[in-house]
C-alpha cells in the first residue's frame, strides 16, 4: 500500500475523530481544548502537514490537499459550534443573573444634604424669582471703586479703614457685600432690572452674631415709577413667604450711603403676640417689642444711578429700590439658631437636625 494511501486514511480519520470531539464539547473550554488536540501546534494534523515535504513528489500534492481540506473543515466546524455555545452560555448566565425588581431593595447607606445656609439661600431665591426677579453673580475679589465708590460711600466712611475691610491692595479688597453687583448688573443691562444677588462677603468681625466670611442677598429694583409701597410690598411677600403668611413688616429710617431714603426693615415676631410668650413671658427673641429686625433697604440714591446714567439710568427718568440681608441671620430666626458660628463648627449632631 502506498504512502499516499496511508496518509489520506489518517488524515480523514482525523478528520472524522475531530468532528465528533466537536460535536461532543459540551462547553467553550471544552470546545478550546479539541481544538489544541486537533489543530494545536504538537497535534497530528499539523504535524502531518509540516512532514509533506518529506513525501515523493508525486504524493506530495494529494495528501497536502487532503490535509488541508480536513484542516479547514475543523476549523470552520469549530467556529459554528463555538458560536452556538457562547450563545447557549449567555443565555444560561442571563437567566442566572436575572434580578426580581419586585423585591425590597437594599437600605441606601446615610447621603449628604444640603448646608442649612445653602437651603435658606435656595429658599430666599425661590422667593424672588417667583416674583420676576433674576439671579446675579458677581466676583468676591472687588476694586474698591464698585464697592464703595460708586455706591456713594464717602472717602472717611469707617467701612473703608483697614481694620474692618480684607484689602488686597490698595485698590482691590475682598467685597464687603453684594450690592457691588449692582453697578456691574446695570452697566450691562439698560433699565428695566430686577435682580436679587447672593453671595459670600467678608468683613474683619467674629462673634457670636458675625464671622469674617458669612453670606448675604441684595436685591435691586430699578424701573419707572418705583416707590418705596413697592419695596415694602415685595418684602412683605418675602417675609410672609420665610415666615408664615401672618407676618406683617414695618420700615424705620435709617442710614445707607447708596440709598435715600433708607429704612431698617422689621417683621412682625413669630414667637409671641405683642411681646408676650404663650406662657406670659417677655419673649426673648424680639426682646418684648413684637419686632424683630431682618435687614435693610432704601430708594436707590440719586447718585448711585449718575454712576450709571450713561448706561440708561437717568435718575430723572427712572428709580429703584434695594435691600440687603444676611442668609445667616434669616436662618438663624427661622430655626432658633443662637450662635453664628454653629454654621461653620461642621459639628454632625448640628447639622443633622436640617
Amino acid at each position: 500500500m502506498s504512502e499516499r494511501i496511508v496518509q489520506a486514511d489518517r488524515i480523514e480519520q482525523l478528520r472524522s475523530s475531530a468532528q465528533q470531539a466537536i460535536e461532543a464539547a459540551g462547553g467553550t473550554e471544552a470546545l478550546e481544548q479539541v481544538r489544541i488536540a486537533f489543530l494545536g501546534r504538537r497535534a497530528e494534523l499539523p504535524n502531518l502537514l509540516r512532514s509533506v515535504s518529506e513525501l515523493p513528489a508525486a504524493e506530495r500534492g494529494p495528501v497536502g490537499k487532503a490535509a488541508n481540506d480536513a484542516r479547514r473543515e475543523i476549523e470552520a466546524a469549530i467556529e459554528r459550534r463555538q458560536a452556538e455555545l457562547a450563545a447557549a452560555e449567555l443565555e444560561q448566565r442571563l437567566r442566572r443573573d436575572r434580578i426580581d425588581v419586585t423585591l425590597p431593595a437594599d437600605p441606601l447607606p446615610a447621603v449628604g444634604r444640603l448646608h442649612l445656609i445653602t437651603q435658606t439661600w435656595r429658599e430666599i431665591e425661590d422667593v424672588f424669582l417667583s416674583l420676576g426677579f433674576s439671579v446675579t453673580e458677581g466676583p468676591e475679589v472687588e476694586h474698591v471703586y464698585y464697592n464703595f465708590d460708586a455706591l456713594n460711600h464717602d472717602p472717611t466712611h469707617p467701612a473703608r479703614a483697614w481694620t474692618d475691610t480684607f484689602y488686597v491692595s490698595d485698590d482691590v479688597l475682598l467685597r464687603t457685600h453684594t450690592s457691588p453687583v449692582q453697578i456691574r448688573a446695570m452697566m450691562l443691562q439698560p433699565p428695566p432690572i430686577y435682580i436679587v444677588v447672593p453671595g459670600r462677603v467678608y468683613r474683619r468681625d467674629s462673634d457670636v452674631t458675625h464671622t469674617p466670611q458669612f453670606h448675604q442677598v441684595e436685591g435691586l429694583a430699578v424701573d419707572e415709577d418705583v416707590t418705596l409701597s413697592d419695596l415694602k410690598g415685595t418684602l412683605l411677600t418675602f417675609a410672609r413667604a420665610i415666615f408664615g403668611e401672618d407676618r406683617e413688616v414695618r420700615l424705620r429710617p435709617h442710614f445707607f450711603p447708596f440709598t435715600e431714603p433708607s429704612v431698617e426693615v422689621d417683621v412682625s415676631c413669630f414667637n409671641c403676640i405683642g411681646g408676650v410668650t404663650d406662657t406670659g413671658e417677655r419673649c426673648n427673641l424680639c426682646k418684648g417689642t413684637a419686632w424683630i429686625e431682618i435687614l435693610g433697604a432704601g430708594m436707590v440714591h440719586p447718585n448711585v444711578l449718575g454712576y450709571v446714567a450713561d448706561y440708561g439710568y437717568d435718575p430723572d427718568k427712572v428709580q429703584g429700590f434695594a435691600f440687603g440681608m444676611g442668609i445667616e441671620r434669616i436662618a438663624m430666626l427661622k430655626h432658633g439658631v443662637t450662635d453664628l458660628r454653629l454654621f461653620y463648627d461642621n459639628d454632625i449632631r448640628f447639622l443633622e437636625q436640617f
